[in-house]
């Protein structure tokens, strides 16, 4: 059987998508919008040596299966002709192909996983989350290049859920939108002192300087991050009210802060973390102080935190634990804090992703010379399918807001929240 008749068998003779091989079998459409060629017989032994989702991703970013058009519709579209059949079917069709003896071979070979994965994502569990260790899987993660950042990103440099005030919003305005929506939440006025843990490229501490007066610390475990957003406050003119060092959040010695922000980090800090995440956040707060807190999340607590054998963790986010909301508030309360507002903003980060997936595809070809092919495939897939999993409700983005109160339970907040949309 060819490998064009087992996708067929697969997929149906109906699948709106071009389907060719190395072997020279095809199939599908040849003038849909979506192909898939499969470009070595090595591909196959990475979908059977690592079945689902890390096999097909293997062989993609490896080069060994190409996928042209958009991908996010090539995902979605696969995953609904795909969806009716069974697991038994699957293997019992790719099973029709190893009659074929360049395929035996190719099978019987185990190959290592591409130089993009990180060599160190597979460990017991005890073993995360030291500030060493936490240090490797930020900097796999941020620290590719920030020339290529900027092409992704777009000129905010904010690699956080956007939210659209609008539905023709712009993904600019909507990363200013969702950095003035914290900063309000947050009760920002001139004067105060802000601490934003996991700052990225500075667009929070440089937003609440900018447009509250307020004197911001950033901290980033990424070096590229940390010397990006130097530069960028330096160039803004901001330098006596903002500042990002490079450094663990757990080495911040300053206390008597207005108001903290986490956006973006409680992903890294591991589901056993976060009581003393939580608390030495609360630690570093005034009385009346706000903790925002902006993190994606499970949309319940059914599932383990982390899939040590998926993509995410092995190509994307080491070592990366995401809780449910519930859970989440859980412990902000058990650490002090009173919970003032909460809000799910899944649609929002679906389109956040869209946006970077259409810039990515528009400097493409500047993107593969700066980081290389295989990395510029590890983004390109991981953001299309986030963008499914936020749209269809495997992952969600809650904020969630709470306060310090004083010795006699007073918090100064609003009666009525007062940060409008």
């Amino acid at each position: 059987m060819t490998l064009a008749k087992v996708f067929e068998r697969l997929a149906g003779p109906g699948a709106p998508v071009e389907f060719a091989a190395y072997d020279g079998s095809r199939s599908g459409h040849p003038d849909a919008d979506i192909r898939f060629d499969v470009r070595s017989p090595y591909a196959v032994s990475y979908l059977v040596h690592s079945p689902g989702a890390l096999g097909l991703a293997r062989a993609y970013v490896s080069g060994m299966i190409d996928v042209s058009g958009d991908m996010y519709t090539a995902l979605s579209t696969m995953q609904q002709v795909l969806g009716d059949v069974t697991p038994r079917e699957k293997l019992r069709i790719i099973g029709g192909v190893l009659g074929d003896p360049l395929l035996r071979g190719a099978v019987s070979r185990r190959l290592p996983p591409p130089p993009q994965e990180a060599p160190f994502s597979r460990v017991p569990a005890w073993l995360r989350h030291s500030k060493r260790r936490d240090a490797q899987a930020i900097s796999h993660h941020y620290d590719v290049s920030n020339t290529f950042y900027e092409w992704v990103l777009g000129p905010s440099m904010a690699y956080t859920c956007a939210c659209f005030p609008e539905e023709n919003s712009t993904l600019e305005e909507a990363q200013f939108h969702k950095h003035d929506l914290v900063a309000r939440k947050l009760g920002l006025k001139p004067g105060m002192r802000l601490l934003d843990v996991g700052c990225g490229w500075g667009g929070m501490v440089m937003h609440a300087a900018k447009e509250y007066g307020v004197k911001a610390l950033g901290v980033t475990l990424s070096k590229q991050q940390a010397e990006w957003a130097q530069k960028a406050i330096a160039d803004r003119g901001l330098s006596e009210l903002a500042e990002v060092r490079h450094m663990d959040y757990r080495d911040v010695t300053e206390s008597g802060f207005d108001a903290v922000s986490s956006i973006g980090l409680t992903e890294h800090i591991g589901k056993a973390n976060l009581p003393s995440y939580f608390s030495f956040l609360y630690g570093k707060l005034k009385p009346y102080g706000r903790m925002l807190n902006h993190t994606i999340t499970r949309p319940d607590n059914l599932a383990p935190p982390m899939k040590q054998s998926g993509f995410i963790n092995r190509y994307v986010f080491p070592d990366g634990e995401l809780e449910g909301p519930g859970y989440i508030q859980q412990q902000m309360n058990d650490a002090g804090f009173e919970i003032r507002h909460q809000e799910n903003l899944r649609e929002h980060y679906a389109r956040t992703l869209l946006g970077w997936c259409r810039n990515l595809d528009d400097h493409w070809d500047e993107a593969v010379a700066e980081v290389g092919e295989g990395t510029a495939r590890v983004w390109r897939v991981y953001m299309a399918g986030c963008v499914l999993g936020f749209e269809q409700n495997w992952i969600q983005l809650h904020q969630t807001l709470g306060v310090k109160l004083d010795d006699e339970g007073g918090a100064q907040m609003p009666l009525r929240p007062d940060w409008g949309v």
